[in-house]
């Protein structure tokens, strides 16, 4: 009797442990799933930092629509030497940046295209042909919890999923649960919430496919996460009581035999 209760603990447990195919397994049913092709732009938000560029092919004609660029200087370098470096423009609070020659502009909420076709609309009232090259400078997303390589990624594309996020971050760990991950978004001075199921193709649909800059996303935990970290610190303990437990029960039936 006693050989065959131990191997059935140990069955048991190795049962409760098993996880389902439909827990780990992202893009489920994609083939009957219906996905929407929709074009995704950065809008510009507060607190963004922007380089902007004007050029010409007079380039002393556009040097008043350009920030002047400060000297960054290298005190290790004995020849004096420096680096210039681009100014860049904050969005305040109300959704503006101060533009040299044309005074208070728009640009919160807006995506890139259209700051630039309203800058190159204004500028070519003094300029020929200005070309205008507009970049977002302190983009960025963080991701949290159960993945691999947590952190705040900077993002050079402006445009990210939240799968490459994830990928960026090393992926899941094997005790993030994949049906409820957290994303947390600030617009309008306001935060909301969204949970994306990655195990569901129609994730692809949702508007927090793609993350916007500083997105915040939150991997929880599954229960045998929680339960190994409720249980960790006494391991040792409840393993002794387990032998022991065990021991006892075989001497019993052994007694019982007799």
């Amino acid at each position: 009797m006693r050989k065959i209760i131990l191997p059935a603990i140990i069955t048991s447990f190795l049962l409760a442990s098993c996880v389902s195919r439909e827990k780990i397994a992202y893009y489920q049913n994609i083939e009957g799933t219906e996905i929407v092709n929709k074009k995704f732009e950065t809008k510009i938000k507060t607190d963004d930092l922007l380089m902007i560029l004007v050029s010409a092919q007079d380039p002393i004609a556009v040097e008043p629509f350009n920030l002047t660029t400060n000297l960054s200087v290298d005190p290790s370098n004995q020849a004096g030497g420096g680096q210039r470096q681009q100014q860049l423009y904050l969005v305040d609070d109300k959704g503006y940046i101060d533009f040299p020659t044309l005074g208070k502009i728009e640009v919160a909420n807006k995506t890139k295209d259209e700051i630039v076709n309203n800058l190159q609309t204004k500028i070519s009232k003094y300029v020929k042909n200005p070309i205008i090259n507009l970049r977002i400078m302190n983009y960025k997303v963080t991701v949290q919890g159960e993945v691999k390589m947590p952190g705040t990624h900077r993002i050079t594309s402006e445009r990210i999923t939240l799968l490459e996020a994830l990928a960026l971050s090393g992926d899941l760990t094997n005790y993030g649960k994949r049906d409820n991950i957290l994303v947390l978004r600030e617009e309008n001075g306001e935060v909301t919430s969204h949970r994306v199921d990655l195990t569901k193709a129609n994730f692809i649909n949702s508007d927090f496919y793609y993350l916007k800059q500083n997105d915040v996303v939150y991997v929880e935990p599954n229960k045998v996460a929680v339960n190994s970290s409720a249980v960790g610190p006494n391991i040792s303990i409840y393993l002794s009581a387990f032998s022991l437990l065990l021991t006892t029960v075989a001497l019993i039936l052994t007694n019982s035999n007799k």
